[in-house]
């Protein structure tokens, strides 16, 4: 605002004593002082409110308004109530250097004032914001050139001191406002991102409040229509996949400019969603096609010359022969009435981001396909070398949701569930189907359990189901290769022969010394290679558990 807009409101009553040239500053805040020397509060462009406390005789002004004038204030506000009238010596001392200088009658507060300039000057602010938006939207719907979400969040806070953060409906932050203390943490994020995904399933009208911590949030949705209602769409097609953006601050009291504005920010950011969203084609479509060659039966040769292509989209610099994981998620209504397949495939892309991943966007180390049904993740992993352990690598089933159930349960509402599985890790083209298979069975495990967001990994698969009839032959396979494998390949470049001495460790139940006989060993020899056994497969030769899946995955071999 400007100065001679002070001038102009007749409840405020000031009378200008200087400056009459001056009254075309800039007014950018204000402030109230009765300090020698204010200067360490103040930043350039305030309006100074004085009870002329300061002043103990008429030495006093100059080097006041010398202070003043050295921060860069708009103008100088002297209250009369503690001497009747302003001092001859400080309006000279401000007509010397050229600082404005109004008379607040005694009857006016000085809160009376403050309130009016910060009243003016937020309003000017949230419409210089505005602009801001708008340009800045229209800069990215051509393009990314706007800078993205993290853009807008500062200047929210900057111009409103509006905290805000944009979260995915998992509750994982998108954006956070630089210098804006330390990021929300992860259970406060998972908080609200489930009290968003609740209101919206319920129908209330944002903007959504909620109280975590004591610290009341406002949560917006991140909708491409902004703030018209999805009458023609289910929203259970988006609740899942929508980010949201929380804002510190209760927008219960919020005038509908403000709120306007808000909504404005949600457009903006929709418009970064739609466009990593389309960043995802590519490997949406790779795994399309590495899908339907494994469903087809398509040769190994084939599929592996597909991998070759998908390995450096996903994990590039890291070869072009990683191991690979299939994760297979499915979400399901009562009703029947939505789509499942593109459903579960946007959500599954955003449980499976990285975001710890280097750079300024979490990385899509993923690549997802969907049925009618169900959504397929490809995952790749960084190749290890199997003379390391055994030990499991990659994704597991029960850490994969740990930190989503509960939005994700909220999202669902009663009326829909995610169940998903997970395979264990194969490196080559001829261990996807088996690995595909297992995945579905996995999560055919998982379904079997109470709760709206279930996950089960290989590891459930015991080797006792195996012997079920309705076991898929693939998955009877995988469980026989992710066994043995490790140790046929040592075998292959070492000449070890763990293979026959783990059959006959088996015949001989379990026995060192008929054992070491039979196969004419000394038992220390023996137990080097039982060792290395239980290192290359992660298993205990001494459990009873341990030995029947080593027996049965030899009899299937």
């Amino acid at each position: 605002m400007r100065l001679r807009a002070l001038l102009d409101t007749d409840a405020l009553g000031l009378k200008l004593l200087g400056g009459e040239d001056e009254l075309d500053r800039s007014v950018r805040g204000v402030m109230t002082t009765d300090l020698r020397d204010p200067s360490r509060y103040l930043s350039g462009g305030e309006l100074v409110l004085t009870g002329l406390a300061w002043r103990r005789d008429t030495a006093d002004s100059e080097p006041f308004v010398r202070i003043l004038v050295q921060a860069g204030v708009a103008a100088l506000a002297a209250g009369e109530a503690e001497l009747g009238s302003v001092p001859e010596d400080l309006v000279a001392a401000c007509a010397r250097h050229r600082l404005p200088l109004f008379a607040v009658n005694e009857s006016v507060a000085f809160a009376t004032v403050t309130e009016h300039v910060v009243r003016q000057v937020s309003g000017e602010r949230a419409g210089d914001l505005a602009a801001v938006v708008d340009r800045h939207r229209r800069m990215m719907t051509s393009g990314p050139a706007g800078g993205g979400p993290d853009v807008v969040l500062d200047l929210l806070g900057s111009d409103l001191d509006l905290r805000a953060w944009v979260l995915s409906p998992t509750g994982r932050p998108v954006a956070n406002p630089k210098d804006s203390g330390p990021v929300l943490p992860a259970e406060v994020c998972a908080k609200l991102a489930a009290e968003h995904l609740a209101a919206t399933r319920a129908g209330r009208r944002a903007p959504h409040r909620v109280t975590v911590g004591g610290t009341t949030y406002s949560l917006f949705p991140v909708r491409s229509t902004g703030r018209a209602p999805q009458a023609a769409r289910d929203v259970r097609e988006s609740v899942l996949s929508d980010w949201l953006l929380a804002v510190e601050a209760d927008a219960g009291e919020w005038a509908e400019e403000r709120l306007d504005l808000l909504y404005g920010v949600t457009q903006l950011i929709a418009v970064e969603r739609d466009r990593r969203d389309a960043a995802r084609t590519v490997r949406r479509r790779l795994a399309q096609e590495v899908l339907e060659l494994v469903q087809t039966g398509a040769a190994p040769a084939e599929i592996a010359a597909r991998l070759r292509v998908a390995a450096p989209v996903l994990l590039p610099g890291l070869g072009a022969a990683p191991h690979w994981q299939v994760v297979v998620a499915r979400v399901e209504w009562e009703d029947g009435q939505v789509e499942d397949g593109p459903v579960a495939q946007r959500l599954l892309e955003e449980i499976l981001v990285d975001p710890l991943a280097a750079g300024p966007e979490p990385s899509d180390r993923i690549a997802v396909a969907h049925t009618g049904e169900e959504a397929i993740a490809l995952v790749p992993l960084p190749a290890v070398s199997s003379e390391h352990d055994g030990s499991e690598a990659g994704i597991l089933a029960d850490a994969l949701l740990a930190s989503v159930r509960d939005p994700l349960a909220a999202g669902l509402d009663g009326d829909g569930r995610l169940t998903l599985g997970v395979s264990a890790a194969v490196h080559s083209a001829e261990g996807l189907r088996g690995a595909l298979e297992e995945a579905r069975h996995a999560r055919r495990v998982a379904a079997a359990r109470p709760g709206r967001v279930c996950a089960a990994g290989h590891q459930e698969l015991a080797s006792h189901v195996l012997l079920l009839p309705f076991v898929p032959d693939d998955v009877r396979r995988a469980f026989t290769a992710r066994l043995l494998d490790p140790l046929r390949d040592y075998d292959r470049r070492h000449r070890a022969e763990l293979i026959p001495t783990l059959e006959a460790f088996l015949d001989s139940d379990g026995s060192w010394t008929r054992c070491a006989t039979r196969l004419h060993l000394h038992v220390n020899t023996l137990r080097y290679r039982v060792g290395r056994i239980e290192q290359l497969t992660g298993r205990d030769l001494s459990r009873l558990e341990d030995k029947l899946d080593f027996f049965l995955a030899l009899r299937m071999s």
